[in-house]
């Protein structure tokens, strides 16, 4: 069973976080940057000798500063982010009757053909005939993560 110190906590930590906050430059959404932030803050307290696992008043502490470093890295970014509008999403179930256009043809066998409804992309197929790129379509099926269409 390997044990470590305090201080090599920190720097496990400290790498840990900043791993975590690379996978978020590269794969952004803001999911995984409160965690890596908090992971870095918590390592540099262990790498400083701030003992925030040896007491109740070491635990409390480690707590407040996880949450503040957690509030404050929000707080951050909500300003970066300032003026930008919310995602849009769209259920499946949304898309049903509504019309698209063809990006990738599309056939009655094969999830290769792409549609663009509402600006979002989907897997699709037809009901039967294939469809070529450009044509008009209707959504009259959604199932799992893609959308059955027909042309109009």
């Amino acid at each position: 069973m390997v044990v470590f110190t305090g201080v090599e906590l920190g720097w496990l930590l400290i790498v840990l976080g900043a791993l975590v906050l690379l996978f978020e430059a590269y794969s952004p959404g803001f999911f995984m940057t409160v965690p890596g932030t908090v992971m870095i803050i918590l390592g540099v307290l262990l790498v400083l000798g701030v003992d925030i696992l040896g007491s109740v008043w070491g635990i409390i502490l480690g707590v407040v500063v996880a949450l503040a470093s957690a509030i404050a890295t929000v707080w951050f970014y909500s300003k970066l982010n300032r003026g930008a509008e919310p995602p849009t999403t769209m259920s499946r179930d949304a898309v049903i009757g509504r019309t698209g256009r063809v990006i990738r043809p599309i056939d009655a066998h094969s999830l290769d053909g792409k549609v663009r409804v509402g600006g979002h992309e989907w897997s699709a197929h037809s009901t039967g005939a294939p469809i070529a790129e450009g044509a008009t379509v209707r959504v009259v099926e959604a199932e799992g993560v893609h959308v059955v269409v027909e042309e109009v």
